[in-house]
């Protein structure tokens, strides 16, 4: 106690600052992912990307980044336009440590491995235990990160344009000048689809292109519209949706246009959003602003398509590394909390909570990288195809929807604290629901599963498949995959259970996998009560965990 009754204040009783905390080292999950998916020859480069993330200089990045947000100048000091958005130099600094490590590029380039050859798979599951960890130190900046990494497989539809860019895609440095792109050292690719209008439903899009001459892949269009939503309006290039005389088409968007002028794209305001703040997601007007032709003309959803599908794995990855700082500062907090006289990570009720909020992590990280495994082989292997396409929208639908309700439950156990603005616990609060909203909201994740079991129910019955040889010998799991089986099964109300069925897939997938790969007391926790179990609104509401310090020591090694 202190002696003078006005020296009071003597900080006592609290954690201390989470920083300078290795975001590979401490995460066991995440290693063990990693590591099964193909990805293990790149662990000594993510330990090295941890440890920079998770610093003290890695968190004050995001705080900086996030405090200063984004601002719009439409005009100049002369009143000329001038549509341009001017960030703090933090963002910068983030986008930096992004492009550094080529997470807008590694998947695509041949940048070799360890011993300096390109590996022969493991490149997405690499790039995105990346991605998990940088989105926990600032995850605004991830979007131009995302689109731009997300872009290559649609621009590869129009060789005559994507040769010429992929030199600059491919450039592993930053540069933020506001510049022709064929003038700069590396370059971003940003995305155009919503319309006030239309939202989800993008062939009610009204943006009008007109061809300059004859029309057709790889020539120049006028565009005349509005975007409601469109991030990062500062990047180079944007792949935007417009209705063409053939239909609705996908189009190359550059700021600048080839004779060095700035296209005529006009910036109307910056959204004022909930969280998310150090990204400038803009509306835009098109004042016949030029584009040119990507694929064929009333082919746009399906152009487009590709840069889409990317961009969902990375909402899932994403926000399973939020979720994971979620539970690490709940975790680290309660270590060093005391609360009538015992700390707070050694009373029942309060590791009970932490153990439970673990399993749906764990569950989360290891259903993430086993699609990012099925991105990798795809291309080889039939049933990773499968499997890409099914699970998709599944596990962009389940991690992305329970993130919230985690993030909060970890923001309850940091108390008075975790709803301040002073740490992290309220900034991740506030973006936790975005990555549910962000390249199709629950319901178009369902629908888009529908789609699949309408048109290739084939692909459907092999990852089942699969997911029934590993529930082989659990009663439990092969109820479920008789559940599963038995919706999918009943056409006539297929829509109006599609979100059980998606959740019903997720979970069953999950459990396979923490089965098969995460420690007993992990697994069985799991299975017993998210698999077929009575519904439990709470965390910590679940009489499953037989042994609750033990899945906590596994959340996060103490030093």
């Amino acid at each position: 106690m202190p002696t003078d009754p006005f020296e009071t204040h003597d900080v006592l009783n609290q954690s201390p600052v989470f920083e300078d905390i290795n975001l590979f080292e401490t995460d066991l999950a995440l290693q063990d992912a990693v590591r099964r998916e193909g990805g293990g020859w790149a662990e000594d480069e993510l330990r090295a990307f941890g440890a920079a993330t998770g610093s003290a200089r890695g968190f004050e990045i995001g705080r900086l980044a996030n405090e200063n947000a984004p601002k719009l100048h439409r005009f100049d000091q002369k009143g000329r336009p001038a549509d341009r958005v001017e960030f703090h130099p933090a963002y910068h600094d983030a986008m930096a440590m992004s492009c550094v490590a080529g997470l807008h590029c590694r998947a695509w380039d041949d940048v070799g491995g360890p011993d300096g050859t390109p590996p022969a798979t493991g490149r997405h599951v690499a790039r995105l235990g990346h991605i998990y960890m940088i989105t926990q130190m600032e995850p605004g900046h991830v979007c131009p990160i995302t689109m731009t990494h997300a872009s290559v497989p649609t621009l590869r539809l129009e060789p005559r344009i994507y040769d010429q860019l992929a030199p600059k895609l491919m450039a592993r440095n930053y540069d933020a000048r506001f510049v022709p792109w064929t003038a700069k050292g590396g370059i971003t690719i940003g995305m155009g689809m919503t319309e006030k209008q239309g939202g989800t439903d993008v062939r009610a899009n009204s943006t009008r292109a007109t061809p300059v001459s004859a029309g057709g892949p790889g020539a120049e269009y006028q565009l005349v519209g509005h975007k409601w939503f469109m991030s990062a309006p500062m990047s180079d290039a944007f792949l935007m949706l417009a209705q063409a005389p053939g239909g609705l088409s996908c189009f190359f968007f550059p700021r600048f246009l080839p004779d060095g002028t700035i296209n005529a794209l006009r910036l109307q305001r910056l959204k004022d959003k909930l969280g998310n703040h150090s990204n400038a997601s803009s509306e835009v007007e098109l004042h016949n602003a030029h584009g040119w032709l990507i694929g064929e003309e009333g082919r746009g959803v399906a152009t487009i398509i590709e840069m889409v599908t990317m961009t969902r794995l990375d909402c899932a990855v994403a926000s399973a590394g939020q979720m994971r700082l979620a539970l690490a500062l709940a975790t680290h907090h309660c270590r060093h909390r005391t609360v009538f006289q015992k700390r707070l990570i050694d009373q029942p009720l309060m590791a009970h909570v932490l153990a439970d909020m673990a399993l749906d992590v764990e569950a989360a990280t290891a259903l993430a990288f086993r699609l990012a495994r099925a991105f990798d082989r795809a291309g080889s292997e039939e049933a990773e195809a499968a499997w890409r396409r099914v699970m998709t929208p599944v596990t962009k639908y389940w991690v992305c929807k329970i993130a919230p309700a985690l993030g909060y439950e970890a923001l309850e156990c940091l108390g008075g604290n975790g709803y301040v603005e002073d740490g992290l616990a309220a900034r991740l609060y506030r973006e936790l629901p975005l990555n549910a909203i962000w390249e199709g909201s629950g319901n178009v994740m369902c629908l888009d599963l529908l789609r699949v079991l309408a048109q290739d129910g084939d692909q459907v019955r092999q990852v089942l498949a699969e997911m029934g040889a590993a529930a082989s010998g659990d009663r439990r799991l092969e109820a479920a995959l008789a559940e599963i089986e038995a919706l999918i099964t009943t056409p006539a109300d297929r829509e109006s259970n599609a979100r059980l069925l998606l959740e019903a897939i997720a979970l069953l997938a999950a459990a396979t996998l923490l089965r098969a790969h995460a420690p007993t007391i992990v697994a069985d926790a799991f299975i017993a009560s998210r698999v077929g179990a009575a519904y439990r609104s709470t965390y910590g509401a679940n009489a499953a965990i037989a042994d609750a310090q033990g899945i906590v020591a596994r959340v996060f090694p103490a030093a």
